[in-house]
């Protein structure tokens, strides 16, 4: 734990008044989970012992007695090489102890001379408590092509950067991810789900949302985004929300996401930090609109992407919290985040324009802006 700048007081206040009725930030001594993080961290608990995925494209974990004293980092057998490198966003725990992951993937060399790439969204199973995963193959793909002239610096296409979470029914797992591909109505924040007695081997099983109707295939089929994209991930000032943390917070009965928005300039800026809540995950429709919980200014460490909230209590992870809970971005937590069961007026996070923690300048045409995203 380390002392905070003073500044950061500011930029309490700053939160608190941008958004007080449904999620109030409090300075926080500071906690940081082990390195390294890149992405959702999937925690889940066995035996009274807190376990976490981390990683930057090779995967680990660590465990320990509660998300402030995580150690034993060791290096996640993980037995693909098609699907390697890796990065383990989401685990759910059967009652047996068998663990079914999701996975974001980055495949190498798909634009010659650039480092771009597409993501893919896997599944993968494990009954050792994560210390061997065994792989199941791609679930979420883009049937868009990929776009090499992507100016984004990281992207040509794809489908990642997910969050996955069951119902409280145990129906259906509910796919929360980035599409990075096809035309800007088709772009930014989109949904997917997967019937639960389909664990076991999810390859064509996943279904896109498209159109009102869970009717697209997981594996190349066409999807309407929950949060759209304002401009598309191939222009360099980007606009959309990206990133997407799900969970279940039983103090609101209610499921709450927490997204990057990435505006409008180059090189991946973090432009805010935005949530949103839903009593129905089968209803994308019924989202709240989003609102700001940080801006730009209020984070410390930039960029300060991969927002997520880790539950106090023993059993509580990365998607189940109740009134109080950790809230972290890159793995590190200023604040415990409180929510309040009353709704929020509705009122849409701020035009670009309007924002002072968003280059806008006065040169830019009506109707655009100079924004972009970095991952």
């Amino acid at each position: 734990m380390y002392p905070l700048p003073a500044r950061l007081f500011l930029a309490l206040i700053s939160a608190l008044t941008a958004f007080p009725q449904s999620a109030t930030l409090t300075l926080a001594p500071r906690v940081q989970l082990p390195p390294v993080i890149d992405g959702n961290s999937a925690a889940f608990w066995s035996d009274g012992v807190m376990h976490l995925f981390h990683s930057t494209g090779v995967p680990h974990i660590s465990s320990g007695p509660n998300q402030f004293n995580l150690g034993d980092t060791r290096k996640v057998i993980f037995d693909s090489t098609e699907h390697s490198p890796v990065w383990f966003e989401a685990v759910w725990r059967d009652e047996d102890g068998t663990l079914f992951l999701f996975y974001h993937h980055e495949p190498e060399l798909r634009c010659p001379g650039s480092n771009l790439t597409a993501p893919k969204i896997g599944a993968a199973i494990s009954r050792d408590n994560g210390a061997t995963v065994h792989d199941l193959g791609i679930i979420l793909e883009s049937g868009d092509p990929i776009d090499c002239n992507a100016k984004n610096g990281f992207f040509s296409g794809g489908h990642g950067d997910a969050s996955v979470i069951l119902d409280r029914e145990h129906k259906f797992f509910y796919f929360f991810f980035t599409n990075y591909a096809g035309t800007t109505a088709s772009q930014g924040v989109a949904t997917a789900r997967m019937a639960f007695e389909d664990r076991t081997a999810p390859p064509g099983k996943v279904q896109k949302f498209y159109m009102g109707q869970w009717n697209e295939p997981g594996l190349g089929g066409k999807l309407s985004p929950i949060f759209p994209a304002t401009r598309p991930w191939q222009a360099e000032d980007t606009d959309s929300h990206w990133g997407p943390s799900v969970h279940y917070n039983t103090h609101l009965d209610k499921y709450v996401i927490l997204l990057n928005r990435s505006c409008c300039t180059s090189g991946w800026p973090q432009a805010g930090i935005d949530i949103t809540f839903n009593s129905d995950l089968s209803d994308p429709f019924n989202w709240k609109p989003l609102q700001r919980v940080l801006n730009t200014s209020d984070i410390i460490r930039q960029p300060g992407y991969y927002p997520q909230v880790l539950g106090l209590e023993e059993g509580q992870s990365d998607h189940l919290a109740g009134h109080t809970a950790r809230l972290y971005l890159m793995g590190l937590s200023d604040w415990e985040i409180t929510f309040d069961p009353r709704d929020p007026e509705p009122e849409p996070e701020d035009n670009p324009c309007s924002n002072p923690d968003i280059p806008c300048p006065a040169s830019t045409p009506p109707g655009k802006s100079s924004l972009t995203k970095k991952h």
